[in-house]
């Protein structure tokens, strides 16, 4: 049975909405489901799909032509309400409970290491500190903490700033995973002058790091 939906902000939202409750649709199902005409849900189509939010099976019949049927990526998928946040910190608190606070310690460690193997290649394949900040700042982009970066006033310092935090839930409990990402752009950037003046986690409006270029032994 094809599910009708109402009342969603844009015929795009309805679009998603409807592969989410139907699984998979023919343009016909979702034109009579929508009140449009088909040529209207295909310009939609085709946008989402620019986007990686659905994708389109080509289902061969007994008889007569292919049908295609669209459905939800992994991607559009997401956009969809989860908890992931509040079930690893319900985690966390167990294993807190059960084997102490050190096997926390122990697993944000093991997830800081696990980053440091993903990314050393793009990191060592860098040679000039200014690309690591900036390759830096990729990375954290990719991985959703809207990041922007800048020179600092002194030669070879930099101002890095995370204006949202993924994992905001997990961090404002358990402190553990902002020193593991201080410490992880410390290894990253090969520098241990690095300095946290605001965190979300601590009340700030955002994450704010003031990194400096390792000096070199000579210059004392």
């Amino acid at each position: 049975m094809v599910m009708t939906v109402k009342n969603h902000t844009s015929t795009r939202d309805e679009i998603i909405y409807l592969l989410k409750r139907n699984k998979r649709m023919t343009v016909t199902e979702m034109a009579k489901s929508l009140g449009i005409t088909e040529m209207a849900v295909r310009r939609h189509l085709n946008t989402l799909e620019r986007d990686h939010v659905i994708e389109t099976t080509l289902v061969r019949q007994a008889m007569g032509r292919p049908i295609h049927f669209y459905h939800l990526t992994a991607s559009g998928d997401e956009q969809f309400p989860r908890n992931y946040s509040g079930l690893t910190v319900e985690f966390l608190r167990d294993i807190e409970d059960l084997s102490g606070t050190e096997t926390v310690d122990g697993l944000f460690k093991r997830r800081e290491n696990r980053l440091q193997d993903k990314y050393k290649d793009r990191m060592n394949n860098l040679t000039q500190f200014e690309q690591k900040v900036n390759e830096l700042a990729n990375i954290q982009n990719e991985a959703g903490y809207m990041v922007d970066w800048q020179k600092g006033e002194d030669p070879g310092t930099y101002v890095l700033t995370e204006y949202n935090c993924p994992i905001a839930m997990v961090a404002n409990e358990y402190q553990q995973a902002c020193s593991c990402e201080l410490s992880l752009f410390k290894r990253m950037l090969n520098t241990d002058d690095i300095e946290r003046k605001t965190c979300m986690a601590k009340g700030g409006d955002y994450c704010c790091y003031v990194i400096k270029e390792k000096r070199a032994a000579s210059e004392g």
